[in-house]
């Protein structure tokens, strides 16, 4: 184990290098780096230091991320890796659950024949509560109520938009997919050395991004179906023949805004990466082009 002792007797001459190399970008943890750079050889074979420039640093592994303390490092990644788990097994849970809308439904039809206003429509009043995949409603036209259950697929495949439903449950289930995937590439930079980009900090910026637009889509395409195709309308009225229903109220559901939740915890993933000291991977910075047999080491 080098010491920081032994990294003071490093040439400052390897310092300027790395910071022309864009490998550190201030002196505050070089004593770091430079005990990383002594234990990987970060010299030649002549013991010289490199320089930045064509056709250098070929002998040499690349240490991109040594400057933040490796137990703070550990830290932030574990707790993403862990936001991300939960973001998985909540996604999973919910996408089957019916509890994405609940509303009132007024049967119109009974409520015209009697002229009901004010407190006379609470007799007309039934209840709707659905999620992607099944829900349950409850029939109120003067008579008392009547619950029934449903299920999308394949009772109500021909009354509803299915493509853009279908959409929906897919876009779900690569929140879940993509969520996994990033809580398992969290604990490997937590716990490991990657030596491939999109195993580092690519990787990390890739999935979390994915799952973030995945959740964004998600809430976007689930409002429009209800607003815009009118779904919770489409369900109460589907092959009725006596009444016609409309909405007299509907809010989304817990599930909705779990999955709301699930896109702001992703986007704290993102937070927490940067805090980690890895920059954004595509901000147009030119970056030094490394040949050589040597791999490249992330961490």
């Amino acid at each position: 184990m080098v010491t920081a002792g032994a990294a003071e007797a490093v040439s400052s001459d390897l310092i300027q290098v790395l910071m022309e190399c864009r490998i550190i970008q201030n002196t505050e943890y070089s004593w770091v780096l430079l005990v990383s750079v002594i234990q990987f050889g970060f010299f030649g074979p002549d013991g010289v230091p490199p320089t930045c420039g064509p056709g250098s640093l070929t002998w040499t592994p690349l240490l991109l991320f040594s400057i933040m303390p490796n137990r703070q490092k550990q830290v932030l990644f574990c707790s993403a890796g862990l936001l991300s788990l939960c973001c998985a097994l909540s996604a999973a849970v919910i996408t089957g659950l019916p509890f994405w809308l609940r509303g009132a439904v007024l049967c119109r039809t009974g409520a015209e024949l009697v002229n009901a206003t004010g407190a006379e429509l609470d007799q007309f009043l039934g209840e709707l509560s659905y999620g992607l995949f099944h829900g349950e409603r409850v029939k109120q036209c003067g008579l008392g109520g009547r619950p029934s259950r449903f299920s999308f697929f394949p009772d109500l495949l021909s009354g509803i938009p299915a493509g853009l439903h279908v959409i929906i449950i897919l876009f779900c289930s690569v929140v879940v997919l993509f969520s996994s995937v990033a809580s398992g590439f969290f604990f490997f930079n937590t716990f490991g050395r990657p030596y491939e980009t999109l195993q580092g900090p690519v990787g990390l910026y890739l999935w979390t991004c994915i799952c973030c637009v995945t959740s964004c889509l998600v809430l976007i395409l689930f409002a429009c179906e209800v607003k815009i195709h009118r779904l919770s309308e489409l369900i109460c009225n589907f092959k009725e023949e006596n009444f016609v229903f409309q909405m007299y109220s509907e809010r989304y559901d817990s599930c909705f805004w779990i999955f709301f939740l699930i896109l702001v915890l992703h986007g704290l993933n993102l937070v927490l990466i940067r805090l980690a000291g890895i920059q954004f991977p595509f901000q147009g910075k030119k970056d030094v082009e490394l040949s050589g047999g040597a791999a490249d080491l992330m961490y």
